[in-house]
């Protein structure tokens, strides 16, 4: 029992000594480096458009695809990648016979129908010929009703024969034209002024009719082609003015909205949006575009580009509290507007920010005098 009591009477000896060695409670003074000569100025909401950004692609504004009317070989090609045409420029030549022996056929035909139409003529004038001859001898009294009946039947019937002559040479003109056109088709042409952008045909291979030869674009106007969300359709209308970058020709063009589909895809979920844009040389199909478009209005919270401080992987911005000591204040930063951008998180409207002459600064400084930018 005693050695119990001299044990705990031991262990508060210690704990009575240690108390002594304790700092009383009080205020520590923090020595502040004084900072001058920066501008400040207080961060407020700003009414400012909101944008939506889509990717778009540039596309001729008219895109001609060449295609085959009739069956055969390729026997000559004049036109390749690459290659500028114009319209009714020789691009190929299709070797058909059939259609060469259609062709003879016809005019064989309208010969033949033309000779039919001279007999029918010539028989027409002899027919007309003797039953004046008849009439004659009838008012003489020398022919009987019915042999003069005869001959004015047979007047008739030349007449109808030779407008049936004259209906069988249109016909036939009529086939030979068609057959000439068919022969037209061997010659293949440029429909348009522009470049060949594909060229589906060598020499030797066999047409069809509706095969696909070439496809050519007009060089001369380009638009954008870009699919946008349904969730915009009520904020882009026609006549809507954008702005578009190509980044790879270091590019900004305006843009018009010109055509929109009011069809939505089923199964992107979007609809398809055709932009106008400015002429420009180094334009061409396939090129990658951004396009910026305005669909309202939103406040943000926006500061100078010169007021952010980079520290490594840090982004913040010096704020003055209202005792005017300086604090690094991580920010998190969103879109660029010009010389602004914008504060998503780590700030509040009215709060005071260092905007000028930052190399002054110090972390944890107390402002001696606020200035504010002009």
């Amino acid at each position: 029992m005693k050695k119990i009591t001299i044990l705990i009477l031991g262990i508060l000896l210690i704990s009575l000594g240690g108390c002594k060695d304790k700092i009383k409670p009080g205020t520590a003074k923090v020595d502040r480096p004084t900072v001058s000569g920066v501008s400040t100025m207080p961060v407020e909401l700003t009414q400012t458009g909101r944008y939506h950004d889509a990717t778009a692609t540039v596309t001729a504004k008219s895109e001609s695809l060449v295609a085959s009317r009739i069956m055969g070989p390729v026997t000559e090609l004049h036109a390749r990648e690459g290659n500028r045409v114009t319209a009714g420029q020789l691009l190929l030549v299709i070797d058909s016979q059939d259609i060469n022996k259609k062709v003879a056929a016809a005019e064989a035909g309208y010969r033949e129908a033309l000779q039919a139409l001279n007999a029918a003529e010539q028989n027409k004038l002899l027919a007309e010929t003797t039953n004046k001859r008849f009439k004659n001898l009838y008012d003489e009294n020398a022919l009987t009703q019915q042999e003069l009946d005869k001959v004015e039947t047979q007047k008739k019937v030349a007449a109808i024969e030779y407008e049936r002559v004259q209906q069988m040479v249109k016909r036939t003109a009529a086939g030979m034209a068609e057959a000439t056109v068919f022969l037209g088709y061997q010659r293949i042409t440029s429909p348009v002024n522009g470049v060949v952008t594909g060229k589906f045909i060598d020499p030797g291979t066999m047409t069809m009719p509706g095969m696909h030869l070439f496809t050519i674009e007009d060089n001369s106007s380009y638009r954008l082609e870009t699919d946008i969300d349904e969730s915009l359709a009520g904020d882009i209308s026609l006549g809507m003015k954008v702005d578009i970058e190509i980044s790879s020709l270091r590019l900004k063009l305006q843009g018009e909205v010109t055509e929109i589909v009011p069809a939505i895809d089923p199964r992107s979920r979007t609809f398809l949006v055709f932009i106008a844009m400015e002429p420009h040389k180094n334009l061409r199909s396939g090129l990658y575009a951004r396009v910026k478009f305005p669909v309202g209005q939103k406040e943000l919270l926006l500061a100078p580009q010169r007021s952010i401080v980079e520290k490594g992987q840090l982004t913040g911005v010096y704020v003055v509290d209202g005792n005017r000591v300086i604090t690094y204040r991580l920010v998190r930063t969103g879109k660029i507007f010009g010389d602004q951008v914008e504060i998503l998180s780590g700030l509040k409207p009215g709060e005071t920010i260092i905007t000028g002459n930052l190399i002054k600064v110090k972390d944890g400084g107390i402002l001696q005098k606020v200035g504010s930018d002009e």
